[in-house]
């Protein structure tokens, strides 16, 4: 097995404060997607002359996402404050068409359901493409990254 790069996430914790608990089927969609973007991501603050792992803790104030970034060891290394604002429509958008493929997979023929999900996937990945241009000059991030964060952006937002 490869090493891990030094440049990811080794933990993502949410604030139960500002974001509050949800039912189980939340909390479980939440989990698996901390659990995906720790399995394989790549993620570096823009500047920071040091290196990770890092870890990255998630609030909400003011209608902004708070994205607390530290070393492993607990050192800060920055914090960014994203609106939430420019996601309100693609977000809302996504849980729609995921509306429509989980009905669809019921009733539907194969090609329906293929053609929902391949408007489910490109509703994902035009959030994931403005999350990296919010990102940009803040944190650097792949594409697979900033799919699974826009997953977990998502999750913070699914009223089930």
């Amino acid at each position: 097995m490869p090493e891990k790069s030094p440049s990811r996430l080794s933990a993502v914790t949410l604030d139960d404060a500002s974001i509050g608990r949800a039912g189980s089927d939340i909390e479980h969609e939440r989990a698996t997607a901390i659990w995906d973007l720790i399995e394989e991501n790549s993620f570096h603050p823009c500047g920071d002359p040091g290196e990770g792992p890092y870890t990255l803790h998630i609030s909400q104030a003011d209608n902004r996402l708070v994205l607390d970034v530290k070393r492993e060891s607990g050192e800060q290394v920055v914090q960014h404050h994203l609106s939430l604002s420019p996601f309100r429509k693609v977000v809302k958008d996504y849980f729609l068409v995921c509306e429509s493929y989980y009905a669809a997979i019921r009733t539907a023929s194969p090609t329906q359901i293929e053609a929902i999900d391949m408007g489910r996937r490109g509703l994902h990945n035009e959030g994931s493409e403005l999350l990296s241009e919010r990102l940009k000059g803040k944190i650097d991030v792949d594409f697979d990254t900033a799919r699974r964060l826009f997953t977990l952006i998502c999750a913070l937002h699914w009223k089930g």
